[in-house]
């Protein structure tokens, strides 16, 4: 496997850009992976990491990882007190407002209903001529992401809760759409991809701005959907 592209590193922390489909950490949930960024990160850097936050497995972006204890726990409490902007871009079914914000509660699997705030920003709109069902053309967005929780699949959660399911999002998301995809186009990813993490350092109090460049297969979905 190809080295984890570093994105961004100092003296107490590392943020790496996650591919697809790489879990963050061992899971009881995905029992078929044997391999995780936190061991692949720790063999790369001879030491040992913590990572602050995580991304779902089929997200792809911007993950941190902590140097030390001291520094993932206030990471981990600027985190939880929303003191990290985080931004994704996501391609989605049909055309979403320009701007919107998704108040909706999530539960959990242990049946914990949490609040849940995601805000959202179209940055383009296109209809390409796919038929998948009973329309000649399909339509999408390009949409920026900004969640003010983080809840396990929220941003996931909540497209779908708008009826703008994120293209590849699988169970989530819409079979019809995720079925010509794979069918027609080759496609077996999901379109989200968190672009930037931006906070304060933790010592040094410097503004701190992490961007990922996005996934090849990101960027030919944008292509192949004229969201360029």
């Amino acid at each position: 496997m190809e080295p984890l592209q570093i994105l961004y590193r100092c003296e107490h922390l590392v943020a790496i850009n996650k591919p697809n489909g790489l879990l963050v950490h061992r899971s009881p949930i995905a029992s078929d992976a044997d391999v995780f960024a936190v061991q692949l990160l720790r063999d790369q850097l001879g030491r040992k990491v913590y990572p602050v936050h995580r991304l779902d497995r089929k997200t792809s972006g911007v993950l941190l990882f902590a140097l030390d204890e001291a520094i993932n726990s206030e990471m981990q409490r600027k985190f939880m007190d929303g003191e990290i902007n985080k931004t994704y871009h996501a391609i989605v079914r049909g055309y979403t407002p320009d701007t919107g914000t998704i108040d909706y509660p999530l539960k959990r699997d242990d049946g914990v209903t949490q609040d849940a705030v995601t805000y959202f920003e179209t940055l383009m709109r296109s209809e390409v001529p796919f038929a998948i069902g009973k329309h000649a053309t399909s339509r999408y967005s390009l949409v920026k992401l900004n969640p003010d929780t983080g809840r396990m699949h929220q941003l996931r959660k909540h497209m779908a809760h708008i009826l703008h399911p994120i293209i590849g999002d699988r169970p989530h998301g819409c079979n019809k759409q995720n079925r010509f995809f794979k069918e027609h186009l080759d496609m077996m990813q999901m379109m989200l991809h968190a672009v930037e993490l931006d906070f304060m350092h933790p010592l040094t109090t410097e503004r701190v701005t992490i961007q990922a460049p996005f996934p090849v297969e990101f960027s030919r979905m944008r292509q192949v959907l004229l969201l360029e």
